[in-house]
């Protein structure tokens, strides 16, 4: 930032407070234009309030009333012909920012808004012009008066950076967003969702599905942060925070993932230097101060109390006050803003670690960034000693938490999958599981979650008063499986054992239970083995190969298999291999640290700070 820029913040502010309008008289006239005097007048006070030349106040006040006068021609001409005028600046980190201005309807679609622009700035494809109003990007299928843009409204546009062409970065948008919908939409459960102990987060179908696709763009957008690719970062939470809109709004403020999305945006908007998103990035941070407030209590004494002082979440906690002031600051609120940044310094004088310290647990083998959180989380005494004692701790707390999910809750989950994938009440596997452990038979106590909405002291008053009648709408018996559609499932090559168990389920619709067997396979390498195998029954002839199951006591005749349920087979195995290497994608450049979002190094920040504090002092 400027001083120039710290100026025009405070002229400004003056002529708010003092109610000042340079587009009326006696600064301006319809017939005479800008009157001279008046503004040499307003500038020699000014000058003398701000402590700065003359003639440098007057060129800012000559700046603003242009600006002013095309405000108000723009509100006229909307007026009038209902054309809108919008300030468009398009970002780029290495060039610097480039203003253009387009008048458009607000009828037409976002699509239109984005090949005017394009046209403006020569660029040759609209769609890799990705345009953003009010901190949410414009669909290009929506009317621009549908998504509440506004005459005079100022727009950023981000179609690369530098080192990569507009094209490189659409492409690298659209790769990335197919691959989380394939990962999050695979029902193998290549991603799950846990909380900072290691333990899974289970929510209704619908939310969790948003919610895992929100936090998938979350991570890319951490890993573009990381290589300063901010533009790539702002556009990716932007999508994220469309999948979050669809989660309901009390769960989202009530944890860490949905304030930490609003205080990154904000953080790509600084690091962007975009000052005209100043009121999205208020709003922001307002709603992620809210959500700390509820989960680590008012003044962080929850936070304090189960994690201690020292705990790593303080970097997002100074993140936060650094940006606060930041807008107090752009809103010339500056005692405000001092005090912000007063806090921000002494959290990072505290977080501040030990650079020998921090070498020496990366040379014992630990990664650079969960030494760092140890560091900041053992302050005094031996720290280094004290410090792989809370690594190792950490390591085993997740490991823990993680072998109890796989052991007993992830099949549960598998489970109530199947036995709901037409049903619209969910059940919270991990009561299931806690009511099973008090001795109830599994299907009394999904029933019994059920009618409670998952609330379990409910459900076991249900199992202890109303027994007799969860059990007369318990699970039917067992159906008989049909020979004929298992010995077909063991020619595919399932085992015979899943195959029964997934035709029992499905009441012998063998499309529904090659569905539960193919959901059922966990590793790339089966998919690959059954692809191989069912590829070689759909050649002529070769509908008796022996798959790894017809080998059983099972005693069954082969059948020819009817080629839709071959090929239905080979799409699935297909489609899964392809989500596969999705996931390999996904996984490519993120990091692997469990709590790598509170590994800040907060060295941006510290020259964040000196930045403004030097400017507060001019």
């Amino acid at each position: 930032m400027s001083q120039l820029d710290n100026l025009f913040i405070q002229v400004r502010a003056l002529l708010q407070s003092e109610s000042v309008m340079l587009w009326e008289e006696p600064y301006y006239s319809e017939d005479l234009g800008s009157i001279e005097g008046a503004l040499e007048n307003l500038a020699q006070k000014y000058s003398e309030i701000v402590g700065v030349d003359m003639n440098r106040c007057k060129f800012i006040l000559t700046e603003l009333q242009e600006n002013a006068l095309r405000k108000l021609a723009a509100r006229r001409e909307f007026s009038s012909t209902g054309m809108a005028t919008f300030k468009v600046r398009r970002i780029d980190k290495h060039s610097g920012a480039t203003m253009v201005e387009v008048k458009c309807s607000l009828d037409i679609l976002g699509s239109e808004l984005q090949a005017d622009i394009a046209k403006k700035l020569e660029l040759p494809n609209a769609e890799h012009v990705k345009c953003i109003a009010a901190g949410k990007i414009v669909n290009a299928h929506s009317t621009l008066a549908d998504q509440q843009l506004k005459n005079n409204q100022q727009l950023i546009v981000i179609v690369g950076d530098g080192d990569n062409p507009g094209e490189a970065l659409y492409e690298r948008i659209n790769r990335i967003k197919a691959d989380v919908q394939a990962v999050v939409s695979s029902k193998n459960g290549l991603i799950e969702m846990e909380d900072q102990n290691g333990s899974q987060v289970y929510l209704p179908p619908s939310e969790h599905k948003a919610l895992l696709m929100g936090l998938g763009f979350c991570e890319k957008a951490r890993a573009a942060m990381h290589r300063e690719h901010f533009e790539e970062a702002l556009l990716l939470l932007l999508e994220a925070d469309a999948y979050f809109s669809g989660c309901d709004s009390k769960f989202l403020e009530s944890v860490d993932n949905y304030a930490l999305l609003n205080l990154d945006i904000v953080w790509c908007y600084l690091c962007l230097k975009n000052v005209t998103q100043i009121p999205d990035a208020e709003r922001r941070l307002a709603c992620c101060s809210r959500s700390f407030r509820i989960s680590y209590g008012e003044n962080f004494e929850r936070l304090y109390s189960l994690k201690g002082k020292n705990c790593p979440e303080r970097a997002l906690i100074m993140r936060l006050q650094l940006l606060q002031g930041v807008v107090f600051f752009h809103q010339n609120r500056r005692d405000e803003a001092f005090e912000r940044f007063e806090a921000a310094n002494n959290l990072l004088k505290e977080l501040k670690i030990n650079g020998d310290q921090l070498a020496l647990l990366v040379e014992m083998g630990f990664e650079a960034s969960e030494a760092r959180m140890a560091l900041r989380s053992c302050k005094g005494g031996n720290d280094v000693e004290r410090a792989v004692q809370f690594i190792q701790e950490r390591r085993q707390q997740l490991k823990d938490a993680r072998k109890k999910y796989k052991t007993t809750e992830r099949a549960m989950e598998r489970r109530l999958k199947r036995s709901n994938s037409k049903d619209c009440t969910w059940v919270n596997p991990r009561s299931v599981c806690s009511l099973t452990e008090m001795g109830y038979e599994n299907g009394l106590a999904t029933i019994a979650l059920q009618r409670s909405k998952n609330d379990i002291l409910k459900a076991v008053e249900l199992l202890q008063t109303e027994a007799d009648e969860l059990n007369a709408v318990s699970p039917r018996a067992p159906v008989t499986i049909d020979a004929m559609k298992l010995a077909q499932l063991l020619q595919l090559g399932f085992y015979e054992k899943d195959s029964r168990v997934a035709l029992e389920n499905a009441s012998n619709n063998i499309e529904e239970a090659i569905e539960s067997l193919m959901c059922a396979i966990e590793s790339e390498e089966e998919l690959k083995t059954i692809l191989e195998h069912v590829s070689r029954m759909a050649k002529p002839g070769d509908q008796n190969l022996d798959g790894p199951s017809t080998s059983t006591a099972s005693g069954q005749a082969q059948t020819t298999l009817p080629s839709p349920i071959i090929e239905a087979v080979l799409n699935h195995a297909r489609s899964e291999i392809e989500t596969y290497k999705a996931y390999d994608r996904f996984n490519s450049d993120l990091k692997l640290s469990d709590m790598e979002y509170l590994d800040l190094p907060l060295i941006q920040e510290e020259k964040v700070l000196t930045e403004y504090f030097n400017m507060l002092r001019q």
